[in-house]
């Protein structure tokens, strides 16, 4: 369970961190990186109440997550996009050799025999004999 909780963690990360690429107009927010430090140390110190203390940094907080969150989706977005593009699922042309040259869909080299199964020897009909004990050992 922590390793989903750090997984997801991370992806978000990166997902903030990817460029937004312009697919979404930008919200009316002019947030400074010292408005967003001042916005964190406010929240840590008065967490009670916190809007109805300090209502210009819930302001703030609020437009700094709703930013993140944008920023969050179009890193998704791009993701996603990128993947569907490159996965060639159902597409034969997508698969290529490296040399830009493409695999046909089935090469269809192997033969009947090498599709039979595996040698896996005779099954035992009969158990084998207990040793006999040795006459001249004394117990």
């Amino acid at each position: 369970m922590f390793f989903l909780l750090r997984v997801a963690f991370w992806l978000t990360i990166v997902l903030v961190l990817l460029p937004s690429g312009g697919s979404q107009p930008n919200a009316k927010s002019t947030i400074g990186a010292t408005d967003a430090l001042v916005a964190a140390s406010a929240a840590v110190s008065d967490m009670s109440n916190f809007c109805d203390r300090q209502p210009n940094a819930c302001v703030i907080g609020s437009q700094a997550a709703a930013a993140l969150g944008q920023r969050a989706q179009a890193g998704a977005k791009m993701v996603y996009d990128f993947l569907s593009e490159h996965s060639g699922r159902g597409d034969p042309t997508g698969v290529t050799n490296g040399l830009g040259q493409n695999w046909p869909v089935s090469q269809d080299t192997l033969l009947a025999s090498d599709l039979e199964p595996a040698w896996q020897g005779p099954l035992p009909t009969e158990t084998l004999p207990m040793p006999r004990k040795d006459p001249r050992r004394k117990a």
